[in-house]
């Protein structure tokens, strides 16, 4: 079997997650590292016995990858990507794809013309949990679904915002949507038909330092018909497990962090008693207080997809059209709250 080798972009808490799940994939092996701080990307690469670049150029021609992950700040992912498409790399890249739409075409564009592929990564897609969610959604299971909820009531203390690009329209694009609740907006995006129409607000209310909203909510509705509520901030102390919920006439389904807190379907399944077994508990608090409590699986099996798709010559499901649909909706709803850079 090939043997893919990677290049990852930005040396920071993401990319030693990427790190460490590409080191869990027997196909995959980490090369090379690159980041504009020297002693970033050395630190790393001496971590996994790999080069160290600080220019993604002379990465991609030197450094022996067939694939780099994007994990700078949000507003720097295009040009590393344009860059490897034009070395003709394939891409997989940090959420959001970047931080607006006209940076994100031209990353779809730059892949296009090369015949390289651009995925994203939105590894709450890969949880068990979220396939057992949209299996139930396809088999009709909810009957007339009525309404979905994405609730992202996390913590960040001041000294996260302090001295750094989160916070700034410039690199962050936005605040506690765009950064911290976006893998709900993208689980919105893939469970729940296209949005048809939003109204939201947004606040700077409790990191007044802050350029950026860091609490907003929305209500939505659906092109079926169906309603929807979007709720996100990083000023509730101290921190709650974000939660995904969906109700119709036959159902309902609460995901609570990675827990079904509750699963009721009117017709009961022999497998409904299993996955309520399976999936009940709190293993970690998934981000909600401390940005570095988060796994690195779900991320393998992002990163392990992409390879499947490689290597059969398929559609990726997180394609760059495809993670740019978050994007498209989150800067539908700062336009609607007047929160625009």
């Amino acid at each position: 079997m090939k043997t893919w080798k990677f290049g990852i972009v930005g040396c920071g808490l993401i990319g030693t997650i990427h790190a460490k799940a590409i080191g869990a994939i027997p196909t995959a092996q980490l090369v090379s590292v690159c980041d504009s701080d020297s002693s970033k990307a050395e630190s790393l690469a001496g971590q996994y016995r790999c080069k160290s670049f600080t220019d993604v150029r002379q990465m991609c021609e030197k450094g022996d990858v067939d694939i780099i992950t994007i994990a700078t700040p949000s507003g720097l992912h295009m040009e590393p990507a344009v860059i490897a498409a034009e070395c003709g790399k394939h891409v997989l890249c940090e959420k959001p794809l970047d931080i607006n739409l006209e940076r994100i075409d031209a990353m779809i564009s730059a892949h296009q013309k090369s015949g390289t592929k651009l995925g994203g990564i939105f590894q709450s897609r890969f949880s068990e949990p979220v396939g057992l969610l949209k299996t139930a959604i396809e088999q009709g299971r909810f009957g007339v679904v009525t309404y979905a909820g994405a609730y992202v009531p996390w913590w960040r203390e001041d000294k996260y915002y302090n001295n750094t690009w989160r916070g700034t329209w410039k690199l962050d694009g936005g605040g506690a949507i765009m950064n911290q609740s976006i893998h709900l907006v993208d689980l919105l995006c893939y469970l729940m038909p296209p949005v048809e129409s939003i109204k939201s607000f947004a606040a700077t209310l409790g990191h007044k330092q802050i350029e950026t909203e860091d609490t907003a909510v929305a209500v939505m509705k659906f092109k079926t018909g169906s309603l929807g509520v979007l709720y996100g901030t990083t000023a509730a102390y101290p921190g709650q497990f974000r939660r995904f919920e969906i109700s119709g006439t036959k159902g309902s389904v609460v995901l609570t962090n990675e827990s079904f807190t509750v699963w009721q379907l009117e017709q009961e399944m022999p497998e409904d008693r299993e996955i309520r077994e399976k999936f009940s508990g709190h293993k970690q608090s998934g981000g909600a207080a401390n940005p570095g409590d988060i796994g690195f699986e779900n991320h393998k099996k992002n990163i392990l997809a992409f390879l499947q798709s490689l290597e059969g010559s398929s559609d990726f499901e997180l394609s760059g059209t495809e993670a740019r649909k978050s994007v498209e909706l989150i800067l539908k709803l700062y336009a609607d709250a007047g929160r625009m850079a």
